[in-house]
């Protein structure tokens, strides 16, 4: 029986900072501990390219917790990967030093391009990809990764500084979002995704790969809103009909936060990120021949996972 050991990966995202603790055995992840909490590292310093005294000690806090964790499973070989608020803040450095003296964590602070290839890593494992071109988006608090591909290789990649914390700042104020906050938001889109839509030009991808997160609320809604079963530790993929599609989405834009909540498969740490991301699906879904959505249940830390391995 092949058997490697156990190993932890910790993904900080601008929102959410993931723990995964996983074992391998015969070509396959045995998943032992997996956590994930809203820290929002982000918050109050996004727009200025800072991460703030409040936010760094949220983020410590929930190190130090993950790294409890991580001794109790006896693991030794431990890898942290942080993206977009981490790369673009000016004082990473210091935030990278404060949480290695607090925490022992070494953080791996990586580029647009290397988040993009890593998600393709995670997303290739959960999906039956074919020879058909799929185009995988992975929506993030900073940044958004497009990613056109195959199984067998990637044709071309792109990471954008738009994700969901900086496009609620800029467009999502007033709850529920006004149309003009809409229309402007389409506006912002079409000038910042321009190379995509090239890009989807040239490759013409009909099926749309949601990396885990909002695609994972969208699914959830769907399932039980229709009482079919679902459940996100038992499969990696899951299917979108695209005839709901559009309706799942009027049906999130269209309320407050209070009344978002009230939906079935609605969790409160996405309530808030969940309308500008379903608005950029649906601008990504309409704008690029998108005939089929597929959700992938892995993305960046289980392609972290599958490159240590």
């Amino acid at each position: 029986m092949e058997k490697l050991g156990k190993i932890a990966v910790i993904d900080l995202g601008t929102n959410t900072f993931h723990l995964l603790i996983v074992e391998y055995v015969n070509g396959l992840l045995h998943t032992i501990h997996k956590e994930k909490i809203p820290v929002k590292i982000g918050e109050g310093g996004i727009e200025e390219g800072l991460i703030t005294e409040a936010a760094l000690a949220r983020g410590i806090h929930t190190l130090q917790y993950f790294q409890t964790i991580i001794k109790e499973h006896h693991i030794t070989k431990v890898f942290a990967t942080a993206t977009s608020a981490f790369r673009n803040a000016k004082n990473q450095h210091q935030i990278k030093d404060a949480i290695k003296i607090k925490t022992g964590l070494e953080i791996d602070i990586i580029n647009g391009d290397e988040e993009a290839q890593l998600i393709y890593e995670g997303v290739r494992h959960a999906v039956k990809l074919d020879t058909r071109k799929h185009l995988i988006m992975d929506i993030g608090g900073g940044s958004v990764e497009f990613i056109i591909c195959n199984s067998e290789e990637v044709f071309w990649k792109q990471s954008f500084e738009i994700g969901g914390q900086r496009l609620m700042t800029k467009f999502h104020n007033t709850d529920p979002i006004p149309k003009s906050s809409i229309l402007e938001l389409q506006d912002y889109l079409k000038d910042q995704l321009n190379s995509l839509k090239n890009a989807c030009a040239i490759y013409n991808p009909e099926i749309l790969i949601g990396a885990s997160g909002s695609f994972d609320t969208l699914c959830e809604i769907y399932h039980k809103e229709n009482g079919i079963s679902f459940d996100l530790e038992k499969q990696t993929e899951y299917h979108l009909p695209f005839g709901v599609f559009h309706g799942i989405i009027e049906e999130i834009v269209s309320k407050d936060k209070d009344e978002r909540l009230k939906i079935p498969g609605m969790i409160e740490m996405r309530v808030n990120m969940i309308v500008v991301a379903c608005l950029l699906i649906e601008y990504v879904v309409d704008n690029h021949n998108i005939k089929e959505i597929i959700s992938s249940t892995y993305a960046l830390k289980e392609g972290l996972v599958y490159r240590h391995i």
